[in-house]
């Protein structure tokens, strides 16, 4: 049973960081304004824009000057939730 655990606390880290750095891309990608039609641009948006969108109504307050902070507080929160998962089951 350990085992299983661990095999599933290490999967769910591992997609954590997966999705923390689609985030990071995502955010950079949103500086240099690329051709919306392109199909990692879409993918990209695909999976970040459910969760920006849930973000930002809840905290409408995270777009400030034109600067969007939703981006910061989903990384943010993966890395709090992924630090709880790994103490809370790994000990």
């Amino acid at each position: 049973m350990n085992a299983l655990i661990f095999s599933i606390v290490q999967l769910l880290h591992t997609v954590i960081n997966v999705y923390i750095w689609i985030v990071i891309i995502s955010a950079l990608l949103s500086f240099v304004r690329p051709d919306p039609s392109n199909p990692v641009v879409q993918t990209l948006y695909r999976l970040t824009e459910p969760v920006y969108s849930a973000i930002r109504r809840k905290m409408p307050f995270l777009i400030m000057g034109g600067i969007d902070l939703t981006p910061l507080v989903i990384i943010l929160g993966l890395q709090f939730l992924d630090t709880f998962m790994m103490r809370a089951f790994l000990g």
